[in-house]
């Protein structure tokens, strides 16, 4: 079944992980988020290196290492989670990143810039702080 809206298993990872080591008392190592998101735990150590090298998280080696927060919870967006692993996000007028279409006007009309939008506006709004309970 095809998908209007995908997040790939990296920014998936990223947000999840973000959310999990916000809520945590203790440091969480790449094993115990791997088991918590149901995720490869090589692809979760390099999705986490990422997020270190972006100093969102410290991490620390060792038997009692694993990662937390360099910044506050209410300083960190789920944008700028997404955008260290995606990119920037950029509001677009063509789903294909035509300049030209051969029918002179999208097909879909300004969904594509819309929904774009509205991704991004809802991202920025959202801090780590919202997760935590």
């Amino acid at each position: 079944m095809s998908k209007i809206v995908t997040l790939s298993e990296a920014a998936s990872i990223a947000l999840h992980a973000m959310v999990l080591i916000t809520r945590s008392t203790e440091k969480l190592n790449v094993g115990q988020i791997a088991e918590s998101i149901d995720s490869s735990k090589h692809h979760v150590a390099k999705v986490m290196q990422r997020l270190a090298k972006e100093n969102f998280v410290a991490s620390n080696r060792g038997p009692s290492g694993g990662f937390v927060l360099k910044m506050k919870p209410e300083d960190i967006t789920l944008l700028e989670i997404y955008e260290s692993i995606e990119g920037k996000v950029h509001i677009q007028n063509c789903p294909g990143d035509k300049l030209n279409c051969p029918f002179g006007g999208c097909l879909l009309g300004d969904l594509s810039n819309s929904m774009t939008k509205e991704f991004k506006k809802y991202m920025e709004s959202k801090t780590l702080q919202d997760y935590v309970y």
